[in-house]
């Protein structure tokens, strides 16, 4: 193969045992991304951080500025974890991203409260189908998760939802 058609080396990056490196960029600052069956990795300064797929909130890119979010699942009134890059080159990562986080969701059901807002009730669990579901309360914006009204209508969807799927 000619020097012109050569692709970059992958990035090494250690993963979990039984886990392999499926797609990876690495930023202009020398962050490493990557992506296996089971999670995102983000290698920052020889520190790996093991995020699994079914812990992903949400991930985008900006074609604009090159930047790719993602942002780990939280709880209600902590700062969710968050990692930025710009990758001039994110190659599959984001589309392993794409399938792999879309993968991991169950169940997804919007329960209005007023009208126009209310709360997401999302089962999610990874992709590979091993360990249990997880059951992730999203508000939308402006909603109290401590108002009695919101945790009755968030307990009624829940166990609706559990009862309709057939899921603990």
């Amino acid at each position: 193969m000619s020097p012109l058609f050569r692709r970059a080396a992958a990035p090494e990056v250690a993963v979990a045992p039984g886990e392999r490196v499926l797609a990876a960029a690495t930023s202009d600052e020398g962050v490493v991304l990557a992506g296996t069956r089971d999670a995102f990795y983000v290698v920052v300064d020889g520190a790996t951080r093991r995020v699994p797929w079914e812990q992903v909130e949400a991930a985008g890119w900006d074609r604009d500025t090159d930047t790719f979010r993602l942002s780990e699942v939280g709880s209600w009134g902590e700062e969710r974890p968050v990692h930025t890059a710009r990758l001039d080159e994110p190659g599959r990562l984001l589309e392993l991203v794409h399938e792999r986080v879309t993968a991991s969701v169950v169940l997804q059901r919007h329960v209005r409260l007023d009208g126009r807002r209310g709360l997401r009730v999302i089962a999610r669990r990874a992709p590979s189908g091993d360990g249990g579901v997880q059951w992730v309360y999203e508000y939308d914006e402006g909603v109290d998760p401590d108002d009695p009204s919101v945790r009755a209508a968030a307990r009624q969807a829940l166990d609706s939802m559990r009862r309709d799927v057939g899921l603990p």
